[in-house]
């Protein structure tokens, strides 16, 4: 690492480090942004703008370490953000989550624009640039959605948007990390539940009934899902790189065939999807443009003709029957999302042809079949109880190093410290015991993000991941939040938990009984059917609101089964997305309200949840109601709720809840863990 970087990197404050930037991506020995610009201005046209978004060629929010550009370009590592380069500014733009982290991470050269507070990009550029200037692109890391939505308003303004035939911040990444050769593996229908022939089927319909001859898949986790597969070529994420293409009668899978393992393209030949590499997307989709792309499977073969293309399973330049050339004479419309493709394979087609409207795939994919259902649930089962295994190794951890009143005992001073440096406990190595515990679990293949283990003024950060050199130590005087998931072959986790081993404050309790008081109220909702989670949103902030407080994220996101920890289409949020799609009997969905102090604590408490039908007294207008079901199985601490603001209600639900947690977690323990579990979820009472 260069003097200037090292010198940077202890600068940073010691809540988060840039080292992980550059060790992951390459160092760095010139100011990326002068060279950035350097290429911008001898660009033709030259650019007054470039932006650079986070998302991959797929659109996905979680990428691979070689498509980390607006990272390696702005050194902000949130999951969330878009940055925008001028010959004279350099701006970051970025969710309510990542105002903190954003704040410290980024350099002097860089202007921090807080989505919902500043204006939005295509405003802002449209409006500080002068007319003809044009805006750079690359069009596989932007959506047709986003490229539309800044064309059209850079359009009234004069200025153009360019798609650029090169990554200009690739030309500027030195050391530029590889990607990783990992390979392609089956999702047994054991634990997919339903099969690919089904889903082809059941997705032909959909184009069927929208008048529709094919689909462009570009979402990783809705290939993943379509095709029973999985894979690792996104950290966290079991998704593969790859492409997939549906008509009426054929299929195609289009990947690094190098990952294929026989077993796969085996699989895939049974199932009668064609395996093409992946870069052959491009001229696929100039040739579904023209109604071209034919599958082997339907071909007959000319005696006369050669084919342009060899050993791919397919001709381009084959005769086709008179039924094929009757379909090609008609209108062919091709389904394309427009929030996960990428705006550079949209632009190979022509728009009268094109069907833009949201992948159905998303829908199916978050109503959950019975066998996923089932699969989460145990799952959760497995998590809570290594959850739960962790909460009573670091109470006596606590105890024994730090001299903590521990889990359960509220002190009447602050603790006076004992520990012996040599026994140091960070939130990284309390991290890695979490993570110790959940690896013995059955099933189990992995994280599904980076465990958020936050103590004190870090738990504000609401994203906030530890780095070896400038973690905290654990502290018995400061809240602890930790927020963290697996990934399990029958499903996929995701919890938070806030807990004290000392004397927590006044303030911090009541704003831990707020939340949970919030937590409580959406757990237990019942809605007609029709309802959005973005009419839901308020029940877990309302008590926050009484108080004056609130919090800057969404209350809830659906859960992938063995898939991405962030799933749609759905979401319960205040955000205006989350109007788009209802909630549905066998969605997912995350209970995650919480509370943050900027250079103080954090607090957040989350399950996960079932959509399920309700049993009502009543069925007004024969809609039909839902309630939830949550599947999560972690107690809450006592010692940091204030009981004078807990209702009878919401008294007995936790009661009702730590009476279940015993009983489901109780074989997945030893005796002293089982112990420690029985004494914090004893009944709870108002005195």
């Amino acid at each position: 690492m260069s003097d200037s970087v090292q010198t940077y990197v202890e600068e940073v404050r010691e809540t988060i480090s840039r080292e992980k930037i550059c060790r992951e991506m390459g160092e760095m020995t010139d100011d990326p942004l002068d060279s950035l610009r350097a290429l911008m201005a001898a660009y033709s046209p030259p650019l007054r703008a470039l932006i650079v978004p986070s998302e991959d060629a797929h659109q996905s929010e979680y990428v691979a370490a070689w498509d980390k550009r607006r990272a390696f370009i702005t050194g902000f590592t949130g999951s969330a953000g878009t940055a925008v380069v001028t010959t004279d500014d350099a701006m970051l733009w970025t969710d309510g989550r990542y105002f903190l982290q954003a704040t410290q991470q980024l350099s002097d050269s860089w202007k921090l624009m807080r989505i919902g507070e500043d204006l939005a990009i295509e405003t802002w550029l449209a409006d500080n640039l002068e007319k003809d200037a044009a805006v750079g692109i690359d069009p596989w890391c932007v959506s047709v959605e986003a490229a539309q939505r800044w064309d059209m308003s850079f359009a009234k303004k004069g200025l153009k948007l360019i798609q650029l035939s090169e990554n200009l911040v690739d030309k500027v990444w030195k050391n530029r990390p590889l990607p990783e050769l990992q390979p392609v593996f089956l999702q047994p229908l054991e634990f997919a539940g339903r099969s690919v022939a089904d889903k082809l089927k059941a997705l032909r319909e959909k184009l069927d009934q929208e008048k529709a001859t094919s689909i462009i898949v570009a979402a990783l986790d809705e290939v993943a899902w379509l095709y029973n597969i999985r894979g690792n070529d996104v950290s966290y994420n079991p998704v593969v790189h790859a492409f997939a293409i549906v008509t009426t009668s054929s299929a195609f899978f289009y990947v690094d065939k190098r990952k294929v393992t026989q077993e796969v393209h085996n699989f895939m030949v049974e199932m009668g999807i064609e395996v093409q590499d992946y870069g052959t997307v491009v001229s696929d989709v100039v040739l579904l443009a023209s109604n071209k792309l034919i599958g082997s499977s339907v071909i007959k073969a000319s005696q006369n003709e050669p084919s342009e293309e060899k050993g791919n399973g397919y001709s381009h330049t084959d005769v086709v029957d008179n039924d094929e050339k009757e379909l090609e004479e008609k209108k062919h419309l091709i389904w394309v999302d427009p929030s996960s493709c990428c705006f550079a394979l949209y632009s190979k087609l022509p728009p009268d042809h094109v069907l833009l409207q949201q992948s159905p795939l998303a829908l199916e994919k978050a109503l959950k079949n019975p066998v996923e259902l089932d699969g989460l649930r145990n799952a959760h089962v497995r998590d809570g109880a290594a959850v739960v295994q962790y909460l009573a190794w670091l109470d006596k951890k606590m105890q024994e190093e730090y001299g903590a009143s521990g889990y359960f005992l509220e002190p009447k001073e602050t603790n006076k410290r004992k520990h012996s440096d040599t026994c140091k406990l960070t939130e990284i190595t309390a991290s890695d015991k979490l993570e110790s515990f959940r690896a013995k679990q059955k099933h189990f293949k992995g994280l599904s993000f980076p465990t958020i283990s936050s103590v004190g003024s870090n738990a504000a950060i609401i994203h906030y991941v530890p780095e070896p050199k400038t973690c905290a130590e654990m502290d018995p005087d400061s809240v602890y939040l930790f927020d963290s998931g697996a990934q399990y072959q029958d499903g996929t986790t995701d919890i938070t938990r806030t807990v004290h081993f000392g004397k927590p404050s006044s303030q911090e309790k009541a704003c831990y009984t707020s939340v949970l008081k919030g937590h409580i109220a959406l757990d237990t909702a019942i809605f007609p059917n029709g309802t959005t989670g973005h009419a839901l949103d308020i029940l877990a902030r309302l008590p926050l609101w009484k108080d004056g407080l609130d919090y800057r994220h969404g209350t809830g996101h659906g859960i992938g089964s063995y898939l991405n920890v962030h799933e749609g289409p759905h979401l319960i949020s205040f955000r205006p997305h989350a109007r788009n799609v209802p909630l549905q009997a066998s969605m997912t969905v995350t209970d995650e309200p919480g509370y943050y102090e900027d250079g103080n604590f954090g607090i957040r408490l989350e399950n996960v949840l079932i959509v399920k039908e309700a049993d009502t007294k009543f069925n007004f207008g024969d809609k039909g109601f839902l309630s939830f079901e949550h599947i999560t199985w972690v107690p809450y601490q006592k010692k940091l709720i204030d009981l004078t603001m807990v209702t009878p209600s919401e008294l007995e639900w936790m009661n009702a809840y730590h009476s279940s947690c015993r009983q489901v977690l109780a074989p997945y323990l030893s005796e002293s863990e089982l112990e420690w579990l029985n004494k914090s979820t004893e009944p709870i009472t108002c005195n």
